[in-house]
């Protein structure tokens, strides 16, 4: 199997990514299995610059290759707010109930036309010795008046995709990776991947 380390120690994500490329032959390990402990300061001002930062100072820390993502919330009436601040929007501990709870106060009173968002993540691929390749995925949807749904992480509760009667957090596992942004990342990014393996 080739080893492939995630950039991020997030249980939620660790298991998405696992989902899409455990079958593929890879073996997925997260910051936490392999103990990195570096803070990695994120000075990017798009999701793709720090997804750059993240994957490229990891792979050059451990010589293998490593995904990393950034990926968070836009919300057209607050300007694409979160954005890439979208993990420590309510302060700088990662809440994600402090975060939603944010997002919901700053829309209050507004119609569903005005609560329209999209959930976006960019993905980086380094490997050593070669240039860094990126994807992108997005999904379109709103943003509900309360939360719903047990499954999922972050702003899932909040967040009901386009086209479906359901939040992200409504979603089981199976569904959501079929259809969530970094799922759309993750399948821009196994063509690339493919392109990695020798033939």
């Amino acid at each position: 199997m080739k080893e492939v380390i995630i950039a991020t120690k997030n249980e939620g994500k660790v298991k998405e990514f696992k989902a899409i490329l455990t079958p593929r032959g890879y073996d997925v390990k997260s910051l936490s299995d392999i103990n990195y402990t570096e803070d990695i300061e994120e000075t990017g001002q798009t999701f793709e610059e720090n997804a750059i930062i993240k994957a490229e100072t990891i792979s050059k820390a451990t010589g293998k290759m490593v995904i990393a993502d950034d990926s968070g919330l836009s919300v057209d009436y607050l300007g694409g707010r979160p954005g890439i601040f979208s993990a420590r929007y309510a302060g700088e501990e990662k809440n994600d109930l402090a975060n939603l709870n944010k997002v919901l106060k700053e829309l209050e009173g507004t119609i569903k036309e005005d609560r329209s968002a999209r959930f976006r993540c960019a993905l980086a691929l380094s490997v050593p010795g070669q240039k860094t390749k990126t994807t992108e995925g997005v999904v379109e949807g709103y943003i509900t008046e309360a939360p719903n749904g047990a499954n999922g992480f972050g702003y899932d509760p909040i967040f009901l995709v386009k086209d479906k009667d359901q939040t992200m957090a409504q979603l089981s596992s199976e569904e959501k990776n079929k259809i969530s942004h970094r799922a759309d990342a993750l399948k821009k990014l196994s063509i690339l991947l493919d392109q990695e393996e020798p033939k």
